[in-house]
């Protein structure tokens, strides 16, 4: 039996039996050491829109991004990152490949599509199965190619290389080279609808419910301007107002949503509202004017977080510069 068969076999047999899925045996533990609704969340889905500049998630809501490959775990705090906060195996296998050279930037200098994913660890599963673990912090790989691992066993730490400006875990699942939805494995991409089977062993709860998006503007901006471009600044004059805006999808009446902003002197607002009768899409902005003498230059940071019953349900952030 050639070497790598014989490794796998050997992860398989110190793993611990799991449900069967009908993907046939192969099933995924939890792969972030956090709780999702206190301290993380499922950002995004696989997109199963096919057409350019839509998206939908796997059980048709707009938790998804426009072509997005895999399951984004975020985390609700930039703290966290120097804390760690382990990313472990999902499943038995064999490390294929990882990377652990790339700087954590939320400003994504100098990364290409072939960098996209940052730090990361491959590994290859029985069956052509394949996990993708990306954005992982500098440093923090525990693995190398040739390891055997178990669910569980620590791969590395969330962080900001590749392409992402805040911090999360991009898990990626494919099989024979294709890319299979954990949450709804046994159907065409492309498709979605009712969940059915899933690769889960312990199938995190879904909720339709999600933040389009969270930006700066210097204006409290209309649905058309979001919807033309023309809302979003990246960089912002010291005297202008620095407002934080999002878009709340499917949001329930009773839910809390609150924006918010910090900059190099620390937090400059903070709202909380509960909505009431929401609609489909619903706009909410929050901002101040610039104080006398203006905004300090440097980096400020947004958010908007959205929580029901006491839980974290979708959480966006937003970056702009203030140039002196």
């Amino acid at each position: 039996m050639p070497t790598r068969a014989v490794a796998l076999a050997a992860a398989l047999s110190l793993s611990s039996p799991a449900a069967p899925v009908a993907a046939g045996d192969f099933s995924l533990a939890w792969p972030v050491d956090c709780t999702l609704g206190q301290d993380c969340f499922i950002e995004d889905y696989v997109d199963q829109d096919p057409e350019p500049g839509r998206q939908r998630d796997f059980a048709c809501g707009y938790n998804a991004r426009d072509g997005h490959k895999g399951t984004d775990i975020a985390l609700l705090d930039f703290d966290a990152i120097a804390e760690g906060v382990a990313v472990t195996a999902a499943a038995p296998g064999l490390v294929l490949r990882t990377r652990d050279e790339m700087p954590d930037d939320r400003l994504m200098r100098g990364v290409t599509d072939q960098t996209a994913c940052g730090n990361a660890v491959l590994v290859e599963h029985a069956d052509g199965w394949r996990t993708l673990y990306c954005h992982l912090r500098l440093g923090s790989v525990a693995v190398a190619p040739g390891d055997i691992v178990r669910p569980g066993d620590r791969l590395g730490s969330i962080g900001l290389s590749g392409r992402t400006n805040h911090p999360h875990l991009h898990l990626q699942v494919s099989r024979d080279g294709a890319l299979v939805d954990p949450f709804r494995p046994g159907a065409a991409l492309g498709t979605c609808g009712t969940a059915g089977d899933t690769l889960w062993q312990n199938p995190p709860g879904y909720v339709r419910t999600g933040l389009f998006t969270a930006r700066f503007s210097n204006r409290v901006p209309g649905f058309d301007e979001v919807r033309a471009g023309t809302a979003p600044i990246d960089v912002a004059d010291p005297m202008q107002p620095l407002v934080v805006y999002a878009i709340a999808q499917e949001a329930q009446t009773g839910d809390r949503l609150t924006l918010s902003g910090e900059g190099p002197e620390g937090r400059i607002f903070f709202h909380s509202l509960v909505l009431d009768a929401p609609q489909r899409s619903q706009l909410q902005a929050y901002g101040r004017k610039a104080p006398d003498g203006g905004w300090p230059p440097g980096d400020y940071l947004g958010r908007a977080m959205l929580t029901r019953d006491g839980q974290v349900i979708a959480h966006r952030f937003a970056h702009v510069t203030v140039t002196p």
